[in-house]
């Protein structure tokens, strides 16, 4: 009974890592803006990991870095969106700055920027005989574009979002709960940012 219990657990398990694709695995209808001004239309992927763009055009596939593109647009058929991307001089210890691809979450006097990366995650899991299991899952890492052009990563919760916008939080809170959104969800927490942003235009 054990080993059968052991064999399915596995069989469940395999599946749902099989099943598992990421975004950035995937090619995507979408363009380039070079830094040239050149603009390239074809199936795009990309990797913020890497900080790589890759683009088939007629059959043939090109690469490029972030020092060679200024914009990338894909539209991820998994999300249901069109998906913007921006290459910009970023340093994570404040030395030398070098360019690297942030998406843009959302604009206005809150602008949010985002960084996705793979993590080992420690997770619980019906299927499994000690109820977790580590999982590679995407992490998103969120930055805030200031005004004056520096970039700084943020790492708040529900609360420090909402500290952000406490001249508006009641109106943001009742947004939040009757469209049932959730802060940690990226393009739910889109929504939020941007509702503020038309209350404060």
């Amino acid at each position: 009974m054990r080993k059968f219990f052991l064999l399915s657990v596995f069989i469940v398990s395999s599946q749902v890592l099989l099943a598992q694709q990421f975004a950035f695995e995937l090619w995507h209808e979408g363009k380039l803006v070079l830094e040239t001004t050149d603009t390239l239309r074809g199936l795009v992927k990309y990797d913020q990991q890497s900080d790589i763009i890759q683009i088939k055009i007629k059959g043939q596939l090109q690469s490029y870095t972030a020092r060679k593109v200024l914009f990338v647009e894909i539209f991820d058929a998994g999300a249901k969106r069109y998906r913007q991307f921006y290459s910009l001089p970023y340093s994570a210890n404040n030395t030398y700055k070098t360019p690297i691809f942030f998406e843009l979450i959302c604009e206005g006097k809150i602008t949010v920027l985002c960084r996705e990366k793979l993590e080992y995650r420690t997770v619980s899991s019906p299927y499994y005989y000690y109820g977790t299991t580590t999982r590679l899952v995407l992490v998103n890492t969120y930055f805030l574009l200031k005004p004056d052009g520096t970039i700084a990563e943020f790492e708040g919760r529900k609360a420090d979002w909402l500290r952000l916008m406490e001249d508006r939080e009641k109106e943001v809170k009742g947004f939040v709960k009757d469209n049932k959104l959730d802060f940690d969800y990226k393009y739910e927490l889109a929504r939020i940012i941007e509702y503020y942003n038309t209350l404060v235009k």
